[in-house]
């Protein structure tokens, strides 16, 4: 028996004594991202000892890992044949695993181009919370009726079964890119990189920081693609908001900063604050929030929102309303020291009109999964 059978047996162990004693699992790989989600003091699951790359096929574009795998590993193996995991998961932290950034969902500043973390998911190994072991997908992109389940996953922060493998495409690094810079005001920046967007042009990334109470801040936008696109664009792109490029290596630093959250305006987050994440749609301008500290964080064009503001239920119910009225949710991302840990970190699905439906289609999966409640940690609602 292989070392791998061994410690999926022992992980089967685990899950069928908390079924029997009725408690609860969190799984948690290196705890980079432990913060992040609805806290819970359950007793952990730690992945780490299933690590390894099983299968990597650069002409097929996927790889094959186990959940424990430390991200950078990943990510050293896919460099050496010049590719990427084109959506950029945040680390946030030097022992990230691979099954904790398929579990978080999160993705970078690439992610307005490329798409999520749960369009690039091929296929899952999990043990379900009956422990037992099944497989769904395979290594091809292809249409399966049903619940896809390898890409439920993402982003359900270990509350629907433990994984212990993934199947991820990747892609070729782009043969090209530049990072341009130019001071415009949050409404100009907005109405540019979404004519942008619309256009055939390779437009790969944005970030705008500035003041909540209008003049200019600081557009920082990436271009990736084929060598010849990018060259044409940079000064056509360039010109229209008097831009200038950024080297190479600033340029570098700056995306991986903002990928990681130290660029400075995540710094500074108050004993009584929280981060907000709020997600919204393209066509979304301003927005002001009031009590909201002055500086304001966006990327994706401004589909994803970065704002400090007091921590308090209050706050957040009215982040939530705003949120909500422009067909966006809102997320409390981080919290300061003094912030209660119990709060809701999430916009339920109840709360929303367009996504109330899906609650029982939730609790369907869930209990197809997880009769005993091994996951059920409450991380994620």
């Amino acid at each position: 028996m292989s070392h791998s059978n061994l410690q999926v047996d022992a992980f089967r162990e685990q899950i069928l004594n908390a079924a029997k004693n009725k408690t609860s699992l969190s799984i948690e790989g290196g705890g980079t991202k432990s913060w992040y989600g609805n806290t819970n003091n359950y007793a952990k699951l730690d992945t780490r000892s299933y690590s390894g790359i099983l299968e990597y096929q650069p002409e097929e574009l996927v790889i094959t890992a186990c959940a424990g795998t430390p991200l950078k590993e990943i990510e050293a193996a896919l460099k050496e044949k010049n590719q990427v995991l084109a959506f950029e998961p945040p680390h946030f932290g030097e022992n990230a695993t691979f099954g904790g950034a398929i579990a978080a969902g999160l993705a970078g500043p690439g992610r307005i181009t490329v798409g999520n973390f749960r369009d690039f998911v091929l296929g899952a190994r999990i043990l379900d919370g009956k422990g037992q072991d099944l497989s769904f997908g395979g290594k091809v992109m292809k249409n399966v009726a049903g619940y896809d389940v390898s890409r439920l996953l993402p982003g359900s922060l270990g509350t629907l079964s433990l994984l212990l493998e993934a199947s991820v495409k990747v892609l070729p690094k782009p043969a090209a890119t530049a990072t341009l810079r130019c001071q415009l005001s949050q409404d100009k920046a907005l109405k540019a990189l979404n004519e942008w967007a619309g256009q055939p042009l390779p437009l790969s990334a944005s970030c705008w920081i500035g003041s909540a109470k209008g003049g200019d801040g600081e557009l920082t936008f990436r271009l990736a693609g084929a060598a010849a696109a990018v060259k044409a664009a940079i000064p056509l792109m360039g010109s229209l908001v008097n831009a200038t490029e950024l080297n190479e290596g600033v340029a570098e630093d700056f995306w991986n900063n903002l990928r990681e959250q130290k660029i400075s305006a995540f710094d500074n987050l108050g004993a009584d604050q929280t981060l907000y994440r709020l997600a919204l749609p393209a066509a979304c301008g301003p927005i002001a929030i009031s009590g909201a500290n002055d500086e304001i964080i966006f990327e994706w064009h401004g589909q994803q929102r970065w704002i400090k503001a007091p921590g308090d239920e209050a706050t957040f119910a009215a982040i939530k309303a705003i949120a909500n009225s422009h067909g966006g949710h809102a997320t409390r991302f981080r919290q300061g020291a003094n912030v209660d840990p119990s709060y809701q970190r999430f916009t339920l699905l109840t709360e929303q009109a367009h996504s109330k439906a899906l609650e029982a289609v939730q609790e369907r999966l869930r209990s197809a999964f997880d009769p005993a409640g091994v996951f059920a940690t409450k991380r994620l609602p």
